[in-house]
């Protein structure tokens, strides 16, 4: 009768299915993740190498698995490709991925979250982080209800200051020419305009990969900035302004992150939320773009209310200059928004110099509204000491450009604004 029993018990505990493995080169370097997996699922998972996970997600029984949780550290970044094939053939089979990660670098982390993993769990696994991250893969996804017909969806709130700042990109057309000097320039001119009513400035620094406002400001990039990038949808005002740095109490930065990221890692829709929210606390938005234009330069160009693009005097400018008027006007994108202006221009009594300014406008069919002279050896010293010219070399001719046209482009929205 006992050992019937006992037979009995047996086979029901062997067709019990396996609900979940983890896939590690070792497991035994995630010995808290043994105990949490234990904790969560009994006996009812399983453990399995890169190399033999890859043949069982290729076989019929893997379909009952509810998820797989693979575990990775810095030394698997050689692997990536590997790691990257297991989680598309886990997605095909509707097999939920959560990926569990030691100091590996964001760029292969967003790489793996792209490819459809649900969940990320840092390692070593806070308390609680593993059942949570369960939770939410086995929580059915909710059905998504009918979009409003267009002419009713309401517009977002505006906050009580009713700010509605003016957006200006600055986009350098190659590399060298400026931009970010210019930007952060700019901004400074404008944040400094007036002791008692000075307007509220923000720089974003869009450059993922290369941008340079937090050296040229002295300011230090922040993990708030990467944990906000990649989570927008949650993103209000108090998180916005919590990954801001301000430099000397007046200018407000989003510094680029500190690890180099892919320029996709964030959408047009992200973009746009971002954007909004500069809007609604500052002033003036000024956006230092990536030399490159990306899937989102067209939002940042729709959001614009000017959009400077930054040249020199030699082909390389002109013929991306004119390669990306062709594009733009290819996908009838609002080219009017366009400001050229010509960095370390030729001087005043250089007048070869300025006839090839005008030829040069010519050929492209543009108008350069603004020439700006070379700084010289104060602008590297300025931007190597993390200052902006302002502070350093107030007489600085590139300075004193800056400053006019800043001038200019404040009373202007001023005028315009008073006429609203």
């Amino acid at each position: 009768m006992n050992s019937t029993a006992a037979a009995e018990t047996d086979a029901d505990h062997e067709a019990e299915p396996i609900l979940a493995c983890t896939i590690c080169r070792d497991v035994q370097d995630f010995d808290l993740l043994i105990e949490d997996m234990e904790a969560e699922l009994g006996e009812r998972w399983g453990d399995l190498s890169f190399a033999d996970a890859t043949v069982f997600l290729a076989q019929p029984e893997a379909s009952s698995m509810e998820f797989i949780a693979i575990a990775i550290d810095e030394e698997d970044e050689a692997n990536v490709g590997t790691i990257a094939d297991l989680i598309t053939a886990a997605v095909k089979r509707d097999i939920k991925v959560l990926v569990i990660a030691e100091e590996i670098s964001p760029m292969v982390l967003h790489q793996l979250l792209k490819l459809g993993a649900k969940e990320f769990v840092p390692y070593p696994l806070p308390e609680g982080a593993l059942h949570d991250a369960i939770a939410r893969i086995r929580t059915p996804e909710p059905v998504p209800e009918p979009a409003a017909p267009a002419e009713v969806t309401p517009r977002a709130v505006k906050p009580d200051d009713g700010r509605d700042g003016v957006v200006i990109p600055v986009h350098g057309l190659s590399g060298g020419v400026g931009a970010t000097t210019f930007a952060v320039n700019l901004g400074w001119e404008l944040a400094t305009m007036s002791k008692d009513d000075a307007p509220r400035v923000c720089i974003l620094d869009l450059d993922l990969q290369f941008g340079a406002v937090a050296t040229y400001l002295d300011l230090n990039r922040r993990e708030a900035v990467f944990e906000m990038l990649t989570n927008t949808e949650t993103m209000d005002s108090e998180s916005f302004m919590h990954a801001l740095l301000t430099f000397n109490d007046k200018l407000h930065v989003l510094t680029a992150p500190a690890d180099m990221l892919p320029l996709d890692l964030i959408t047009p829709t992200d973009v746009e939320r971002i954007i909004e929210l500069a809007r609604h606390n500052f002033d003036y938005v000024i956006i230092d773009m990536p030399s490159t234009v990306v899937h989102w330069t067209e939002t940042v160009l729709n959001a614009a209310h000017i959009y400077f693009l930054l040249l020199e005097m030699d082909m390389r400018s002109a013929q991306n200059a004119l390669r990306l008027i062709r594009a733009l006007k290819a996908e009838d994108l609002p080219v009017e928004k366009l400001r050229y202006i010509l960095n370390r221009a030729p001087k005043f009594t250089d007048l070869a110099g300025k006839s090839r300014v005008k030829r040069l406008a010519e050929n492209l069919e543009i108008t350069i509204e603004v020439q700006l002279p070379d700084g010289g050896a104060q602008v590297v010293q300025a931007c190597d000491h993390g200052l902006p010219l302002a502070e350093v070399a107030k007489k600085n001719p590139l300075r004193r450009e800056i400053q006019k046209l800043a001038k200019s482009a404040h009373e202007l929205n001023r005028a315009v604004a008073a006429g609203k």
